[in-house]
């Protein structure tokens, strides 16, 4: 089962939270705090592998889950941290999430892209000690998980593909090219998903693609080709195989002038704009294939396909007639190619060093942002949040010490010059506070 695109729930593991303890010894009533903190819950990290063809296991089980961290314990112990959840998938797979944004896109073996960070472990209340704070009854709380969709898309990294109508030979010819084994028949859409097959020419090694059938209007859904476009888009060189045994019934010149208009409509409407090069400007070459039903047709299409500036071949992959030649002429294609890309990575200018800017809110610098709700404020800022979700709201001092943090943030005086007054509803991370800032805050005050 072949299965190149995927919806997968992750969902990492909460973080494991401190703990209230003291030193208990003999004689000594007052022990020093001595609460561990909470281990970092488990990430889901993608990673890509030689060692796996499809995105099958993600379709059948696609929920997956990271370890939550332990919570930590008296005598300084810190809670174990939770188990990572790694999904291997093919080289190739291009990230997103479920609304669409890129992620990441996985070129290269181990290369891998955190999609769910573990929660963070909580602080134990050793580590809120200090001069003024002797005995700290309160520790922090582990971060909650973090959930959410996203999608896998498999794009197969192939040095050549074959594209063109269904039935025209493509798989016949990919059996020919190489040792790979495709189904094979006489009826149309026989090939329900790609086929790839290693090619050796000469000590160079390349990948060809065998790419379902195209038709008009597959980039819009129609046929089974629209689902396999994306597979054409990492190969360096087009081989477009037309039928010149059914010229009666179609004009295989047509049939190039319409997988060609699809290939562009995808290039415009679908592929990423992050493409090294446009489809159409790639290497390409025509093959007019099973010459052996109708050599007469060969003769008469070439001539205007050349006059086009197509690089035509001829052949047939049922006897073998031409399949030395393009084999040639793809390993020829293939290795200029990697020979220019070798030649631009190399001639590629070092990026200078840049300051990272972090994004600010328009109303306080900050890394907050304070903006008007129903019946009240909400403040935004995964910073000030997670300070939020991480405190024990049932324990007086923990919220005390919260509240310390908020004002030295400046989420007061933000509040305040945003036009918030005494009592107003404040929402942060889902939880209702009543806004009470310091004396001097607020203009009627004399701030």
């Amino acid at each position: 089962m072949f299965v190149d695109e995927v919806k997968v729930h992750v969902r990492s593991g909460r973080g494991g939270s401190g703990v209230t303890s003291f030193a208990r010894q003999p004689y000594e009533p007052r022990g020093r705090p001595d609460g561990g903190d909470g281990g970092h819950g488990g990430s889901v990290i993608v990673r890509a592998s030689r060692d796996v063809a499809t995105l099958v296991d993600y379709h059948h089980r696609p929920h997956r889950s990271a370890g939550g961290g332990v919570h930590g314990e008296g005598d300084l112990r810190r809670g174990a941290d939770g188990d990572d959840e790694v999904l291997l998938v093919p080289i190739g797979t291009v990230v997103r999430t479920d609304c669409g944004r890129f992620l990441g896109d996985l070129l290269d073996e181990d290369d891998e892209i955190v999609v769910a960070p573990g929660g963070r472990g909580g602080r134990g209340n050793a580590a809120f000690r200090s001069g003024n704070r002797r005995a700290p009854r309160f520790h922090e709380l582990g971060e909650p998980a973090h959930e959410h969709w996203i999608r896998l898309e498999l794009k197969l990294a192939a040095d050549a593909a074959l594209v063109g109508y269904p039935n025209a030979g493509k798989s016949s010819l990919i059996a020919r090219l190489s040792a790979a084994k495709p189904r094979i028949a006489d009826y149309p859409f026989t090939t329900l998903a790609p086929n790839l097959g290693v090619v050796r020419v000469d000590g160079v090694d390349f990948v060809v693609a065998d790419v379902p059938g195209l038709i008009e209007g597959a980039s819009d859904g129609r046929g089974l080709g629209h689902r396999f476009l994306r597979h054409v888009e990492r190969a360096v060189v087009l081989v477009h195989v037309l039928d010149c045994a059914s010229y009666e019934q179609r004009d295989p010149r047509a049939d190039l002038r319409t997988v060609v208009t699809e290939l562009e409509r995808y290039q415009r409407d679908v592929m990423d704009a992050a493409a090294s090069q446009p489809l159409l400007e790639r290497p390409a070459l025509v093959f007019l294939n099973k010459i052996d039903a109708d050599p007469e047709t060969a003769e008469i299409i070439r001539p205007d396909l050349e006059a086009e500036g197509w690089d035509v071949l001829e052949g047939s992959a049922v006897t073998g007639a031409g399949v030395d030649r393009l084999r040639l002429r793809l390993a020829a294609l293939v290795s200029a190619a990697r020979a220019e890309r070798s030649r631009a990575e190399q001639d590629r200018p070092e990026p200078a060093a840049r300051p990272v800017l972090r994004p600010a809110s328009a109303q306080t610098g900050a890394d907050f942002q304070v903006e008007k709700a129903d019946g009240g404020w909400r403040v935004r800022g995964e910073r000030i949040e997670r300070w939020v979700y991480m405190t024990d709201l049932d324990n007086p001092e923990g919220v005390r010490y919260l509240q310390g943090r908020l004002v030295r943030a400046g989420i007061e005086r933000a509040l305040a010059e945003a036009g918030a007054r005494r009592a107003d509803d404040v929402e942060i991370a889902g939880r209702v506070f009543s806004f009470d800032p310091e004396p001097g805050v607020l203009p009627e005050d004399g701030g």
